[in-house]
């Protein structure tokens, strides 16, 4: 796999997971070490690592997941068939790794340490770029391993109870969820994408993108 095609072509898998075939932790170490190498503001490294294999422990996040993953979607599920075709395979996929979350091997949630616990007000643009990197590294990694994940983070609505159920201390703060399996497949496209023409600005933003 070139670059390219691996940076094309690492998807979220919602509906194609092998919810049966187990997932060796040390590959899913040796993804996270190759994260670690990912950018972080000054080197302070703050990113924590939550690994989730325990059967119960899954499930308990699942619950989570789910109850908020239904608030949220609650009125667009209602209205599933009148949604635009594309938006209602997203959303249908989205409620079917809801609903088997439980099931799937390992659950990765990418973790910052915040001092006090109290996010910055404005602007947090610096303080996440500490952490997300480090995740798509992570799901980059993973994919060239031939597992598969699931960018998600419909918990954080629900981000306190996760971290009362996990244990995390105040000052932690969630990220991300990555749901981890190997796919029930094997080839992968890029997605659908608007031109570059169409978000490309110039030298400002009324620069023209072609």
């Amino acid at each position: 796999m070139t670059p390219d095609d691996l940076l094309t072509t690492t998807r979220s898998v919602r509906r194609g997971l092998d919810l049966d075939r187990p997932v060796d932790l040390d590959v899913v170490r040796d993804c996270l070490r190759i994260a670690l190498q990912a950018p972080n503001g000054n080197n302070r490294q703050s990113w924590r690592w939550i690994v989730l294999t325990d059967p119960e422990i899954r499930a308990g996040v699942a619950d989570v997941y789910r109850a908020a993953f239904h608030d949220r979607n609650a009125d667009r599920l209602r209205r599933l068939d009148e949604l635009p075709a594309e938006t209602r395979s997203v959303m249908s996929g989205a409620r079917l790794l809801a609903e088997r979350l439980h099931r799937v091997p390992v659950l990765v949630i990418p973790c910052i340490d915040v001092p006090g616990g109290r996010l910055p007000d404005g602007n947090q643009a610096g303080l996440w770029a500490s952490l997300l990197p480090a995740a798509w590294s992570y799901a980059l990694a993973a994919r060239s391993r031939g597992l598969v994940t699931a960018w998600t983070a419909v918990h954080l609505d629900r981000e306190r109870e996760v971290a009362d159920l996990l244990g995390l201390p105040p000052g932690v703060r969630q990220g991300a969820l990555l749901p981890t399996a190997y796919p029930l497949r094997t080839t992968f496209r890029p997605g659908p994408r608007r031109p570059l023409e169409e978000v490309l600005h110039l030298n400002g933003w009324h620069g023209q993108g072609s």
